[in-house]
């Protein structure tokens, strides 16, 4: 892991750019609390790490007491993109304008990304906790369809928080039953891109005795600033 650029915020915050290999990350510490647990950010597909949500969901969790962790997936933020996804993307936009079914599509496109990005993470993980200021247990919270399949091969992962919005292929829905892991699952009641009822249908299936949903009304971007405070919460009982 080779850090690149460094900043620290008022708040005491420092934020670390670095590499590991092809893969891009940032890594936010709090000033105190050393060694600290850890948060992996999964963004959902298309976004960059530093998108402006992402980045201030990742500083309030790092000023809570967190280490926090994002790296741009294959294909995604600094990455190139391949011709297989740029096509990927140009048909999703096309059938999504036209009204067209688009699972097959989603299915072309998400598959091949968790199964790219999921051992990305593992390898970050690694080299995330030989550093003396992190250290341990490790919570995930974004993208349900990767976050699915780390919960279920790494077993680092405490606890995980997923986002209901985009496309969960059915191999990961049929991994959600294995999923032991405390969970919370955040979900727009009126999410345009995601169909209420499949997302409903996915938290019934996970395994785990400890699950909780927090519904809220909204769009896919909507959801509320004070689940990010229910979230540093929730990974505070079960990380701290």
């Amino acid at each position: 892991m080779h850090f690149t650029s460094v900043q620290r915020f008022d708040d005491g915050v420092l934020e670390r750019e670095f590499t590991l290999g092809e893969i891009p990350g940032t890594l936010w510490t709090p000033e105190s609390a050393v060694p600290a647990p850890l948060i992996l950010i999964g963004h959902n597909g298309g976004l960059h790490r530093r998108e402006s949500r992402l980045v201030a969901r990742a500083r309030h969790s790092a000023a809570y007491g967190y280490a926090v962790a994002a790296i741009d997936h294959p294909g995604h933020g600094d990455r190139p993109r391949s011709a297989v996804d740029e096509r990927a993307r140009a048909d999703l936009r096309r059938a999504m304008a036209a009204g067209e079914p688009v699972d097959g599509i989603f299915e072309s496109f998400v598959v091949p990304l968790v199964e790219n990005a999921v051992p990305e993470w593992r390898t970050t993980l690694d080299a995330l906790l030989s550093l003396p200021e992190i250290g341990g247990p490790v919570g995930y919270s974004g993208m349900a369809a990767i976050g699915i399949r780390l919960a279920v091969t790494e077993p680092r992962i405490a606890a995980a928080g997923f986002f209901a919005g985009g496309y969960v292929p059915r191999a990961q829905r049929e991994e959600a039953r294995q999923v032991t892991i405390p969970l919370l699952f955040l979900l727009q009641w009126d999410d345009e891109g995601n169909p209420r009822q499949r997302a409903l249908d996915l938290f019934d299936a996970f395994g785990t005795r400890e699950k909780t949903l927090h519904a809220n009304m909204g769009g896919h971007a909507g959801t509320p600033w004070f689940e990010v405070d229910d979230g540093d919460r929730f990974f505070a009982r079960h990380l701290k």
